[in-house]
């Protein structure tokens, strides 16, 4: 699997801690986020605020006003 590797010893700690199969698991999770934020990471992109901070926002609640 591609992305930043758990060592050895994180893995043994969580099998003695956790059990085989639980350690397994966890370590499995916690290599697949940490290879998902690395992607976001590498893909995120800038944001560009299209209406002044400062402007105000009116929310719409659909509701019909009397004129």
């Amino acid at each position: 699997m591609p992305g930043p590797a758990l060592s050895f010893n994180t893995r043994k700690a969580l099998n003695v801690h956790l059990g085989d199969s639980a350690g397994q698991e966890i370590a499995n999770l916690l290599q697949k986020l940490a290879a998902r934020v690395e992607e976001l990471e590498r893909t995120k992109v800038s944001v560009t605020p299209v209406a002044p901070e400062n402007s105000r926002v009116i929310a719409y609640d659909g509701k019909k006003r009397a004129a």
